[in-house]
């Protein structure tokens, strides 16, 4: 089990490394969990909708496409779980992540439920007896099944929309395969890297390309756009080693964005969960890499806790405004404070990492 401190022993980042689709996950598909099966959610057939066009011609559309655009148009361009998988790739022409890297699978999985709270989709269970268990173990429901437009969270809505109610702990279990129960085996969602990694080159911030190792071919998937991994590396070494943290706006935080410094604290703390925080500190000395980390470690157990841990600047006098940046940001949302109990409880999870794999 990780200590007080924090997942100190997973900090390497050198060790071989092995293709971004060679995820500890099988090629086939598993359906939808039973439950899903007839349900109308799963079931329902897209509206279309018609539009006048020229010479009075009808023009057919599905509605949920515009939403979709929509949906786009007022998030950050990347996803959580694609912040998390760029910091992980080795750089530039190889494109691929380490291959003793454990822990990034399961993070992934928890980054797909932050995302979902971020979004507005899932909550917990509004019960005032839910404060009686663990924030890992209560109870999360879907508030909003609209769709993202994001294959893999759509994915994940729509077995939480079908299924049971189940905790944020067992919700991030079943999606990593962590069961032993055969029942439930078709919650596992499959080729989570692969797919993330196809999901950046359909932005335009990877390619795919083939390599031979040893005696077969795999895809691999470069950074072509390296203005976004650089974006990120600068706002983890900003949280980790600036005292005034300044995110700038961007197409990968926009400036009108809810929650800019909750996301920001949640990727770190998820990249730290995955072990690929260290590729963001890389250029940092020493001293000042065991800094970042124990900052982190702060950071994790402060936003592990619902509500939020008090801070005031920290031990090291690091980030000395996230504490209020964060609370007016929750101030501003009152009425999703459910939303952010469910963030929290992903990091809870994730600090206690490696006694779950």
């Amino acid at each position: 089990m990780a200590s007080q401190e924090g997942l100190t022993r997973r900090r390497g980042a050198g060790a071989p490394a092995a293709p971004v689709n060679g995820d500890d996950e099988s090629s086939s598909r598993v359906t939808s969990p039973g439950p899903g099966r007839g349900n109308s959610y799963l079931d329902r057939t897209p509206e279309t909708a018609y539009e006048s066009g020229e010479n009075g011609h009808k023009i057919a559309y599905d509605p949920r496409d515009i939403s979709e655009n929509e949906e786009r148009s007022k998030g950050p361009k990347l996803t959580l779980m694609e912040d998390v998988l760029l910091l992980g790739l080795k750089d530039k022409q190889q494109g691929y992540l380490s291959f003793w890297n454990d822990n990034i699978s399961y993070a992934l999985r928890g980054c797909i439920v932050i995302e979902l709270a971020f979004r507005g989709r899932i909550s917990m269970q509004n019960d005032s007896a839910r404060r009686r268990f663990p924030l890992s173990d209560r109870i999360i429901e879907v508030i909003d099944d609209t769709l993202t437009g994001e294959v893999l969270l759509d994915e994940a809505l729509k077995m939480m929309k079908s299924s049971e109610k189940m905790s944020v702990s067992s919700w991030i279990d079943l999606m990593s395969g962590e069961t032993w129960n055969l029942m439930k085996i078709g919650y596992q969602l499959k080729q989570v890297r692969e797919r993330l990694a196809k999901g950046l080159v359909d932005k335009g911030i990877l390619r795919t390309e083939k390599k031979n190792f040893l005696l077969f071919d795999m895809a691999t998937h470069p950074v072509v756009d390296s203005g976004a991994k650089d974006e990120i590396r600068k706002r983890v070494r900003n949280v980790c080693s600036n005292r005034t943290v300044v995110l700038p706006a961007s197409q990968f935080l926009p400036a009108d964005m809810e929650f800019r410094y909750l996301r920001t604290i949640s990727m770190v703390c998820a990249a730290y969960a995955a072990n690929v925080l260290e590729n963001a500190l890389i250029t940092m000395s020493h001293e000042a890499r065991e800094r970042a980390f124990a900052q982190v470690d702060e950071l994790l157990a402060e936003y592990s806790q619902w509500p939020f841990g008090k801070r005031a600047g920290g031990q090291q006098g690091i980030g000395a405004n996230i504490g209020q940046a964060i609370q007016d940001e929750v101030d501003r949302n009152k009425d999703k404070e459910l939303q952010l109990e469910v963030v929290a409880a992903c990091l809870s999870v994730f600090t206690r990492l490696d006694s779950l794999l």
